[in-house]
Parts: structure tokens; C-alpha cells; sequence
């Protein structure tokens, strides 16, 4: 007879914020500590992102920031990407704690309308872009959240 023993490593139970960046507005999404679920957090004007992200992390442990990374279906970066690439140099300057991952966030702006179609909402709330960039950033995560539980 012999004794089991299991262990369970946890990579920790920080929050995972993602960034679905746009120069006029960003779409942020945040994990539960657990690193289980998405959901959706606000959208914001771009000048607003880093003392948002700032109070927020002061109030809450994260652990990444996940910044999408736009790219044109032949995966060669989209015109928005030197923007991108901006605002990620200065998270880094700002924010030097927590680390920043780039993901690829292609198909999230057309899942974000479909998930929109499903739910029911009227073509004029369809039209809300800050609604959108908020559910692209939360299938963003979401998807980075199944990838790593793999």
C-alpha cells in the first residue's frame, strides 16, 4: 500500500487585462484572478488607456497585458500597427511591472459582431463601436485564456 499525493500548480492568480487598441477608442477586457473567463471591462478614448490602467493595477494583482496585435489576413501588419507599436513602448515606460504580450487579433472585430447577432441586439446597437472594441478585446482574452489552459 502507498500513499497518493497530488499537487496542483497554479501560474498564479493575477489578472490578465487585454487591449484592443485604437487611437480613438480602445476596448479593454479583463480575467478573473483564476484565469478562467473574459469579460468585457469598458472602452475608452485613447489619451485615457494609461492612468485607467495605472488606478487599475494599483486596485487589482495583474500579471500580463495582452495587447492586440493587428494584421492583415496575409498576416503583414495593418496600417495600425506602427500605432500600436507606439502605445506598447510607452505601456512598457508607464507601466514597467507588468509585462506586455502582442496576440494576434484578427477575425475579433467580425466575432464581436456576430457574438452581437447571436445575442439579439438591434442593428443600431450593432452599430456601437465601443461595444465592439470591448467584445473584441473579451474574445481577445478569451481566447488567449483557452490557449494557455491547453
Amino acid at each position: 500500500m502507498h500513499d497518493s499525493y497530488i499537487f496542483i500548480i497554479f501560474a498564479g492568480v493575477g489578472r490578465i487585462i487585454a487591449i484592443d487598441y485604437g487611437r480613438k477608442r480602445t476596448g479593454l477586457a479583463v480575467s478573473d484572478p483564476m484565469k478562467i473567463i473574459a469579460g468585457g471591462l469598458l472602452t475608452l478614448s485613447g489619451d485615457e488607456v494609461i492612468p485607467y490602467l495605472k488606478e487599475y493595477i494599483r486596485r487589482e494583482d495583474v500579471e500580463l497585458i495582452l495587447l492586440g496585435e493587428p494584421r492583415q489576413m496575409n498576416y503583414q501588419p495593418s496600417e495600425n500597427m506602427k500605432w500600436v507599436e507606439l502605445f506598447k513602448k510607452t505601456l512598457e515606460k508607464e507601466i514597467p511591472q507588468v509585462p506586455v504580450k502582442m496576440t494576434d487579433e484578427r477575425f475579433t472585430s467580425v466575432l464581436a459582431h456576430r457574438a452581437m447577432i447571436d445575442a439579439g441586439l438591434k442593428k443600431q446597437d450593432r452599430r456601437n463601436k465601443a461595444l465592439v472594441d470591448e467584445l473584441s478585446a473579451t474574445i481577445m482574452l478569451q481566447s488567449y485564456i483557452e490557449s494557455i489552459r491547453k
